[in-house]
């Protein structure tokens, strides 16, 4: 685990790059509290800062970008947020549908989905359709997600699955994966998580079981193509030895 400290230099020469990157977007509400504004413009920003985050990961090399945008646990927010999110959400995903054409991105969702108005359900899935084509970088939202959740929905798929008989052999971890929301893409390598917090709140709990852990200080609207080199780094400083000896 890392605590941001420094600014980073605009390179990765000689960095090893992580195929994917998964982030924890936190610190809209404090952002929007700084200044004085309603939690929702903070979330907007947020959104904001999203959008250029996918696109400094690719130009960085990152092949798969995966964020954190709605909990099975935020519908416990006021109405209020909750709605404005959700208007959000609906207009996110139209501006996100032409620039992810635009730069060959293909856009996945992980989570319980059917929480959602119908109109938000055929907009992931128009994103989902007219962006499968796309290979330059995979930038899937987690919303209506949580780790726990995906378990036990996938636990759930697989007692079905014994019960129909369409299930053979023993449940092994690669079973289970193939089970989980994330089964199109690989594990995170790294997790980063705005806003000084330094925990997964329920985050690809079963994925991170060997991912390096960064934690930045940085509130998610502010998050900058600078701040993504630098917990590059340090992940290009981890010794990853998933359990072996090392290789320094």
């Amino acid at each position: 685990m890392f605590k941001r400290k420094k600014k980073a230099e605009n390179s990765l020469e000689g960095l090893t790059v992580p195929q994917h990157v998964a982030i924890i977007l936190d610190g809209n509400g404090r952002w929007a509290k700084k200044r004085g504004l309603p939690r929702n413009l903070g979330h907007a920003q947020g959104f904001a800062t999203v959008e250029k985050t996918v696109f400094h990961a690719a130009d960085l090399g990152i092949k798969y970008l995966t964020v954190y945008g709605f909990s099975t646990e935020n519908w416990k927010r006021p109405e209020e947020e909750v709605t404005g999110l959700m208007n959000l959400f609906r207009k996110y995903m139209k501006r996100l549908l032409k620039t992810a054409l635009e730069n060959d991105a293909r856009v996945l969702m992980i989570g319980e989905r059917s929480r959602f108005p119908q109109d938000i359900i055929d907009g992931i899935n128009e994103l989902e359709e007219k962006t499968k084509q796309n290979s330059r970088i995979t930038f899937t939202i987690a919303i209506n997600y949580g780790g726990r959740d995906e378990i036990t929905r996938a636990v759930n798929k697989l007692i079905a699955e014994a019960k129909d008989g369409s299930l053979t052999g023993d449940v092994t971890e690669e079973v289970i994966s193939k089970h989980l929301d994330t089964k199109l893409i690989p594990d995170p390598d790294l997790v980063i998580r705005t806003s000084g917090e330094q925990r997964l709140s329920n985050y690809l709990i079963w994925q991170s079981a060997y991912a390096e852990l960064y934690f930045t200080d940085v509130l998610w609207p502010d998050f900058s193509k600078d701040d993504l080199i630098e917990a590059v780094r340090y992940y290009s400083s981890r010794d990853r030895r998933f359990g072996g000896l090392s290789k320094k």
